[in-house]
């Protein structure tokens, strides 16, 4: 199951999201989303957990949770839907 992590801040690493998160589980991937013209994190990211009861968990823990002042926001990610021009 994907999550989606918002309001983080800029010291948040791929790894301190991933240690934040394996705490209610296994974590299998964790990425912090950067800006490609200056490297700088966009305040949210993904986590990946294979265990749907954990990541159930996860969400309800870390939902509000505050992380280095911020109040982190924590759902479900969605799936993009990708348009044709064709």
């Amino acid at each position: 199951m994907n999550l989606y992590v918002s309001n983080l801040g800029e010291q948040i690493t791929d790894e301190s999201l991933h240690a934040i998160f394996a705490t209610h589980g296994t974590v299998v991937s964790s990425r912090i989303i950067k800006d490609r013209f200056n490297g700088y994190p966009k305040g949210f990211g993904f986590i990946e957990m294979p265990n749907e009861k954990e990541a159930m968990k996860a969400i309800e823990k870390m939902n509000g949770c505050v992380v280095n002042g911020r109040n982190l926001q924590v759902s479900e990610a969605k799936a993009v839907r990708q348009v044709s021009n064709a």
